[in-house]
């Protein structure tokens, strides 16, 4: 009855109101007398007002402004993935798509549709919105930096690196001598235009050659680490530089800019010994409360925004005020990287390919239309290389590095990237570049950053030896980085009490991440922080008996697997730990590996399914999250099947390939970690494995109580009960079993480890 009455009385109300509203409209017709007003009452002009009013919204400012940012996004993203496609960074394709919606493309072959999305009225909007995207993007690279690991590697990282700016500088300075007649504005002073185009050939584009070294895999290598250590140095000191270059050119002279310099360095002390302790306790508070409210959030945006303001009133540029903001921010890494997450896709998808559009509607390669010109090109892009490559290389092999690694490091240190593109925007903007010379370095960048990678390929072939040495960092016992992911939060303690055995003295230089994710639906915002604090409870008290610290990271999530794939390769991890759900395994022998009581199925049937990493990932009992973890996590990963896990003195590792070498790592790591006892067995083929036998050698002379071979013999039901651990491939598990398969009920805890994919 009740719903009855709501209907009538929403239909009353809904027609009385409405039919009051038509009788007044009609009435108000009347009152149109006398004021000129013409009835357009065909259905022509009816539908010719539709199209014009749809035509006006459009070219209204934000219609058209929302237009090109989705045109822009589209089009750069599309680039992006073609160029990662062919293994080069996104940000070429990302690049090479500003340059193919700016005149050199699009408005050469389609005017009237370069005109319709970009009339140059509209370009102010774009201007500004790409400048507060760049602002953002400095932000996080300087949040970025390291600065710690400048300090441990200061020495070799100073003489390359300055080595790398300097001969480029140089070179940069003389080939402006040249060219300076023919090729700059009538205005410009002869030092301002050397100055300039010196440090558009010193630059290195930090983000870009961080990113291929993680995606090589070698950013946790000794090379890795000078490599970093250099480009992050190198960025400080061209950012620093150029902001000097910047206030000459603004001031007209060397003498009257000293007063911005010196107003600069009173910023950047300022800033390093008042704004910097601030933030440090704002970052302790928040590492202790484990909340970054909103207030929070603002309040690190006014920083920067202050920042920013008062480098751009110095006179050295709004971006290097954003740099520095971002390398005084606290140097707790979690704290970074929340903050990090929260304006990194606003600043990287949304914001920079409209400066990479600014970019390219500047760009006009049409205005090559000469051969001479193209000749100085190419000589810019050679000038460009060979100061950068033989400055860094001569550099790294004068600080005793040997030829293929100097060779690496003057490649990588060639890259530039979108950093270049920054520095050619401010001089274009300063009026220092003219339209020509700004294509040509445009095209420099887009060659000395597309080349970074057939350039390694080819180092690397050339240095090739028959049996390449197994990474540094694999067997780098002073550090390592490990991410735990638990559904299970008492199944959590396990995973931490591995993680303690591999890392616990070395804990200074260890951090212990541990992940949980909930799912979207069913979590009120209000349960949030009681569940989160309820899952990680178990975790952390466990990692607090053990005397650890442990850097807890919670999400939302509606797809467990992609997110934690996604935290495991952008991470800088050295290994993901996590468990197996036993629900899975309900009714299978694998469940009677895990201590249930279960129904017995065929053995065979469990070998066939699991043979080697693609059949372990593609085996129906394991549910779909962890076969994806398994697919696409780029660094290793361990798969423990926990039976009461509490000690870690004596360990099994089955060796059955060469493929197995990797393991041998982790015996390294628990007898200097947990001094366990290992127990090797050897199954690989005895004409192929002198690198793990001497790998075992090492071992047996540095510790020769803790590790000894053992044959399939010695294996029985009393050895296996006194084992706490074994540890395997996830491509030999099957052998495992195969070998006595009477072993499935004696097994205890297992850890099933891939090696890394890159």
């Amino acid at each position: 009855m009740k719903k009855i009455t709501n209907s009538l009385f929403y239909i009353i109300t809904i027609g009385g109101f409405s039919t009051l509203m038509y009788w007044i409209i009609c009435k108000g017709k009347g009152l149109e007398d006398g004021r000129g007003i013409i009835s357009k009452t065909s259905e022509n002009s009816a539908f010719q007002e539709f199209i014009n009013s749809l035509t006006g919204n459009l070219h209204h400012s934000i219609g058209l402004l929302l237009l090109q940012i989705i045109t822009i996004i589209v089009v750069a993203r599309v680039f992006g993935w073609i160029f990662q496609k062919m293994g080069q960074p996104m940000v070429i394709g990302e690049i090479l798509a500003g340059i193919v919606l700016g005149p050199s493309l699009l408005g050469l072959y389609f005017p009237d549709v370069s005109s319709f999305l970009f009339p140059a009225e509209s370009l102010g909007n774009l201007q500004i919105l790409s400048q507060i995207g760049l602002i953002l993007f400095m932000f996080v690279v300087g949040m970025e930096l390291n600065l710690k690991v400048l300090r441990n590697k200061a020495h070799e990282a100073v003489v390359i690196s300055h080595a790398s700016i300097i001969v480029p500088f140089a070179l940069g300075v003389g080939l402006a001598y040249f060219i300076y007649e023919t090729h700059s504005p009538e205005h410009v002073e002869f030092a301002s235009y050397a100055l300039f185009i010196g440090i558009s050939m010193s630059i290195t584009a930090f983000p870009v050659l961080a990113r291929i070294i993680q995606e090589r895999g070698i950013h946790k290598t000794k090379l890795g680490a000078i490599v970093i250590t250099c480009a992050a140095a190198d960025d400080i000191t061209a950012w620093c530089i150029l902001a000097v270059v910047i206030a000459i050119v603004k001031a007209g002279s060397m003498v009257s800019s000293l007063y911005t310099i010196v107003l600069a360095i009173a910023y950047v002390i300022f800033m390093i010994k008042l704004v910097r302790p601030f933030l440090k306790k704002i970052g302790e508070r928040y590492q202790s409360e484990k909340n970054l409210s909103k207030s929070l959030v603002a309040l690190l945006f006014l920083v920067l925004l202050l920042s920013s303001f008062t480098t751009e009133v110095i006179g050295i540029h709004a971006l290097f005020g954003a740099f520095m903001a971002g390398t005084i921010m606290p140097s707790n890494m979690r704290f970074r990287s929340m903050f990090i997450e929260k304006i990194e896709d606003i600043a990287l998808v949304l914001l920079l390919p409209l400066f990479f559009v600014i970019s390219g509607l500047r760009t006009e390669i049409g205005l090559l239309n000469d051969p001479a010109l193209w000749r100085i090109t190419a000589l810019i892009i050679f000038v460009a290389v060979f100061g950068k490559f033989v400055g860094s290389a001569l550099a790294a092999r004068f600080v005793s590095q040997n030829w293929r690694d100097s060779l690496i490091i003057g490649t990588l240190m060639n890259t530039r990237g979108l950093m270049e593109l920054v520095v050619l925007n401010i001089g274009y903007d300063l009026g220092v570049l003219n339209a020509e010379i700004f294509a040509m370095m445009v095209i420099m960048a887009l060659v000395t950053t597309f080349m970074t990678g057939p350039s390694l390929n080819l180092i690397h072939r050339i240095f090739k030896t028959d049996k390449e040495v197994v990474n540094d960092k694999m067997y780098d016992l002073a550090r390592y980085k490990l991410l735990l992911f638990f559904r299970n939060p008492q199944k959590g303690t396990a995973l931490v009490k591995l993680a303690n055995s591999l890392s616990k003295k070395v804990d200074d230089n260890t951090s212990i991440t541990a992940i949980h994710l909930a799912a979207g639906s069913g979590l009120h915002q209000m349960d949030t922080d009681i569940y989160e604090k309820e899952s990680f409870a178990p975790v952390i008290a466990e990692a607090q008996s053990l005397n650890r610290k442990i850097i807890s990271l919670f999400k939302i999530s509606n797809d467990f697997g992609d997110d934690v794939v996604d935290v495991a390769n952008k991470g800088d991890y050295d290994l993901l730990l996590m468990n197996l759900e036993e629900s899975i395994f309900d009714g299978t022998v694998l469940g009677r590996v895990l201590g249930f009581t279960t129904q017995i199925i065929n053995p065979e049937k469990l070998i066939n399914t699991m043979t080697g990493k693609e059949k372990l990932i593609e085996n129906s009992l394991i549910d779909n999250n962890t076969r994806l973890i398994l697919a696409k996590t780029k660094i290793p990963v361990g798969i423990l099947i926990d039976k009461d896990l509490q000690k870690f003195d004596n360990v099994f590792i089955p060796i059955f390939n060469d493929n197995d070498e990797f393991l041998i790592f982790y015996a390294q790591k628990l007898i200097h970690n947990a001094d366990s006892q290992i127990s090797i067995l050897d199954q690989s083929d005895k004409t192929k494995n002198h690198s793990i036998k001497e790998r075992i050698r090492l071992i047996e002379h540095t510790a020769p109580n803790h590790i000894r071979s053992v044959s399939v013999e010695y294996v029985d039901e009393v050895f296996l009960h006194k084992q706490d651990l074994i540890i395997i491939s996830s491509e030999n598990f099957d052998k495992l079993l195969q070998l006595k398969k009477e072993w499935i009920d004696k097994l205890p805890s297992i850890l099933i480890c891939s090696p890394s994919k890159v």
